[in-house]
């Protein structure tokens, strides 16, 4: 198997257990660029896939979720992060928070981080980061970050969606 082969397949398995969740829940799960398209096509209740965004380099960007509710009054921007066996995806962590705050438009940011293989600390420092809201500013101060393990994420949608 091909270096990073493995955390893709995990990685993706954490993609469709978001999605196997929210679909369970009601939820449609739409392609953000058919979306756009035409909108009206579709429900008020939907899960959005491959969202783009432009990051704080100025280059395209995408998210693998974007959850849209209005039973609920949700609007979420959904990142998962997978990490099987020790490697140097960690150090994106702080990109992907400086993302959150500052290039990603919308104001609830959910990042969904799981797997054995982070640097110890590593998600330690995102749950402090987010809690602290390290290198926000007026502008961006007011986004609400949540940072879950696929337990927590599994938590969350049961105690939201009833």
């Amino acid at each position: 198997m091909q270096k990073g082969t493995k955390g893709n397949i995990t990685g993706n398995q954490l993609e469709v257990a978001v999605k196997t969740v929210l679909s369970g829940k009601g939820f449609q799960i739409v392609s953000y660029r058919s979306w756009k398209k035409n909108p009206d096509k579709y429900g008020k209740e939907l899960l959005l896939e491959n969202v783009p965004f432009t990051t704080i380099y100025h280059h395209k960007g995408n998210t693998e979720f974007l959850l849209l509710s209005d039973k609920y009054k949700l609007h979420i921007r959904i990142e998962c992060k997978w990490q099987q066996v020790k490697g140097s995806v960690d150090e994106k962590l702080p990109y992907l928070y400086l993302n959150s705050i500052e290039a990603m438009p919308e104001k609830s940011i959910m990042i969904l981080i799981d797997g054995a293989g982070w640097k110890p600390g590593s998600i330690k420092w995102l749950r402090e980061a987010v809690k602290n809201k390290i290198y926000t500013t007026e502008q961006n101060n007011s986004k609400t970050i949540f940072v879950f393990s696929i337990t927590e994420f599994f938590t969350w949608a049961n105690n939201i969606f009833v």
